[in-house]
């Protein structure tokens, strides 16, 4: 059963999050030759002011 962990920001919407989940899927299941439904996806939303690039948050450069 292959689990996709992802990290992302927070701000995505519900159907963002759905549509990922749904892509993600789809490359798993058609580069490994698993059935959709034995994979898994894990989301993670982090504040923005807990990721850094460059030496700041991501929430103090705006993004």
């Amino acid at each position: 059963m292959p689990i996709a962990q992802l990290h992302i920001m927070e701000g995505r919407t519900d159907d963002q999050k759905e549509r990922l989940i749904y892509e993600v899927t789809q490359a798993i299941s058609n580069s490994l030759d698993a059935p959709a439904e034995n994979v898994r996806v894990i989301i993670t939303e982090m504040p923005k002011q807990h990721f850094g690039m460059g030496g700041e948050s991501a929430k103090k450069k705006g993004r």
